[in-house]
């Protein structure tokens, strides 16, 4: 990248934006893939199971625990 273009605040600013939304897609891609392969295990209906909305809701809120965790330790590291 041109240095040139990280001098430009407003341009710093919508760069550091789009690497954060880049993040936040992928991690939403490695949730939703890693809760789907855990808690559907037949082939889904119209709806989710009792089970299957229980299980994915909490896969997903310790997938996000453990992330926000690991953010941590690495903030506290640099």
């Amino acid at each position: 990248m041109d240095p040139s273009v990280m001098q430009n605040p407003e341009m710093a600013n919508i760069i550091s934006q789009e690497q954060q939304r880049a993040m936040i897609n992928e991690m939403v891609g490695k949730l939703t893939s890693a809760c789907w392969d855990k808690c559907i295990t037949g082939t889904p209906g119209s709806k989710f199971s009792s089970s299957e909305t229980a299980c994915l809701s909490n896969c997903a809120r310790r997938y996000l625990d453990m992330s926000m965790l690991i953010m941590k330790h690495y903030q506290k590291i640099q």
